[in-house]
C-alpha cells in the first residue's frame, strides 16, 4: 500500500485508533507495576515496558492467527493474569539498596511485558485486520500507540496514588480478563459449549460471568495473602 493512498492513512489512523480503545486495561497494569517503585524509576519502568510491550505486540500481531489457534494458550494466560493480579495487591519489602531497587524495576518491566502478552491475544487481531497484511502500516501504528500509552499509564499512576483503592479495582479487571480468556480456549470449547447449554445462557454472558467469577477469585486471594502478612 502506498504512503501517498488515502488508504495507508485511513488504515494507519484505524490502527491508531483500535490500539487507544484496547489499551486501556494495558495502561492499568503499567501504572500497577510501577506504582512501587521510587520516584525517579517510575518513568524509566513505564517507557521501557510501555515501549517492549508494544514491539512485543507487533511480533505477536504477525502470528495472531496461529498463536490464537492453539490449544490450552489462553487457560495459562488466565492463570498468569490471576497470580499478576494477586501479586500486584501485595506490599513490597521496605528495602531501599540500590541493587535491590534495580531488581524492582527488572521485576516491574517484566510484570508489563508478561501481562501485555496475556492480555494482547485477542487484540491483536483486530489490529492485524486493519493492517491489511502490511508490516510497515503495522509498525507505524502500533509505534504511534507508544507515546499514549505512555502517557496514559503516567496519567493513572498518580490517580493511583491519590486514591489506592485503584489498586484493588485494577487487580479485578485482571481477574475478569482471565475469567473472559478462560472460557475463549480452544482447548474448552466442547465443556463451555455444554456449560452454555446446561446454564441456559449465551457464550456472552457465560464470558461475563466469567470475569466476574475471575475479579472475586483474585480480590479473595489477595486479601487472603495480606491477613497472612499480617498475622
Amino acid at each position: 500500500m502506498a504512503l501517498s493512498s488515502p488508504e495507508f492513512w485511513l488504515a494507519l489512523l484505524q490502527i491508531i485508533w483500535i490500539n487507544i480503545l484496547l489499551s486501556g486495561d494495558n495502561a492499568v497494569v503499567i501504572a500497577l507495576a510501577a506504582r512501587s517503585l521510587p520516584a525517579h524509576q517510575q518513568r524509566r519502568a513505564i517507557v521501557i515496558g510501555s515501549a517492549a510491550a508494544i514491539v512485543m505486540r507487533i511480533v505477536l500481531t504477525l502470528v495472531a492467527a496461529q498463536l490464537l489457534a492453539l490449544p490450552w494458550l489462553k487457560f495459562a494466560g488466565a492463570i498468569l493474569l490471576v497470580y499478576i493480579g494477586v501479586s500486584l495487591l501485595l506490599p513490597d519489602g521496605d528495602e531501599k539498596e540500590v541493587g535491590q531497587a534495580n531488581r524492582g524495576m527488572f521485576t516491574a518491566i517484566r510484570t508489563i511485558l508478561i501481562a501485555d502478552l496475556v492480555m494482547s491475544l485477542d487484540n491483536v487481531v483486530a489490529v492485524a485486520a486493519a493492517a491489511m497484511g502490511d508490516t510497515l502500516l503495522l509498525v507505524l501504528g502500533l509505534g504511534v500507540s507508544i507515546p499514549l500509552v505512555i502517557f496514559g499509564s503516567t496519567l493513572l499512576l498518580k490517580v493511583i496514588e491519590r486514591f489506592p483503592l485503584i489498586v484493588w479495582i485494577g487487580a479485578a479487571l485482571l481477574g475478569y480478563i482471565a475469567g473472559e480468556l478462560l472460557v475463549d480456549d480452544p482447548a474448552l470449547q466442547a465443556p463451555v459449549e455444554r456449560l452454555d447449554l446446561f446454564l441456559g445462557v449465551s457464550h456472552h454472558q457465560l464470558a461475563i460471568g466469567a470475569g466476574v467469577l475471575g475479579a472475586l477469585i483474585v480480590l479473595a486471594l489477595g486479601k487472603f495473602f495480606l491477613m497472612r502478612k499480617k498475622a
